[in-house]
């Protein structure tokens, strides 16, 4: 006959097992610490224009290098296997933030001398091609991130980081004072995207023209992805009537195609205090 009774001292090492597991599980999956990047960010980033833009400080953040390189020597640590075993909301956050660190990382390495991050590139190099970050695994440049591991990963399907990432110019979307998070990364993509488009300096509608942000037009694809249901540009603005100015009719045009959508000029000056 089968003997259902366990031994006590079974139970007890299953017990543990388990909590083992579940504490491993946890820590696999757990937010990675924002806080020092975040701290930095409330520190030196001033939100302008009731959100729609923002400056940052240099200045602060080369007086608080020594934790920006803490951060950034944080997030190279983190190996390929133990960012695959994270959520997307944990992967994508992450690797908004690096971008933003680096970026700044990047500036700071020419500051004040510059008044473009484009000067850093000088004539016949791009800033955005400088390999200079370690991470998972590899010394990566910002293009790489942006491109590579963010667009080209095909496993977000978020047209919403182009409103995220920032290149340090007055034409860039702002840089928020808070850093992403996988627990409010929607809503903070969608904060700094209605904020945005809600900036008639960078998008406006004229007559019968919308005329919005050449971000449009470099990463239209993008915009083009069938996210949440919206498989053309004018679909994906049309979600965004209300930060346009645009009415119940005026929405109706563009999503019939009916609006001329044009495209106003990038200011590459540097976003800065």
């Amino acid at each position: 006959m089968f003997n259902n009774k366990v031994p006590l001292s079974n139970i007890s090492m299953t017990k543990t097992f388990i909590a083992a597991t579940l504490m491993l599980s946890s820590a696999a999956y757990a937010d990675f610490n924002h806080s020092s990047w975040d701290s930095l960010l409330n520190k030196n980033v001033t939100m302008t224009n009731g959100g729609k833009a923002s400056v940052v400080n240099y200045n602060g953040m080369k007086a608080d290098k020594s934790k920006l390189d803490s951060y950034m020597a944080a997030t190279s640590k983190v190996s390929q296997s133990e960012f695959n075993r994270w959520s997307k909301d944990e992967q994508l956050a992450f690797l908004i933030n690096v971008y933003n660190a680096g970026t700044v990382e990047l500036v700071l390495t020419k500051y004040p001398s510059i008044k473009s991050i484009k000067d850093i590139g000088g004539i016949f190099g791009s800033p955005w091609k400088q390999d200079f970050i370690p991470l998972l695994g590899k010394t990566r440049s910002l293009d790489d991130i942006e491109h590579n591991l963010i667009r080209g990963s095909k496993r977000y399907n978020e047209p919403r980081i182009h409103f995220a990432v920032n290149c340090a110019s007055i034409g860039c979307p702002a840089l928020l004072n808070d850093a992403f998070t996988a627990s409010k990364l929607d809503k903070q993509l969608e904060q700094v995207t209605s904020k945005f488009l809600a900036d008639s300096s960078r998008n406006r509608l004229k007559g019968s023209t919308l005329e919005v942000s050449p971000i449009f037009k470099w990463y239209k694809e993008d915009f083009e992805s069938n996210w949440r249901g919206t498989g053309d540009l004018e679909g994906f603005l049309a979600r965004y009537n209300s930060s346009l100015g645009l009415n119940k009719s005026q929405t109706a045009d563009l999503k019939a195609g009916k609006t001329k959508i044009s495209y106003t000029n990038y200011n590459w000056n540097l976003n800065k205090k």
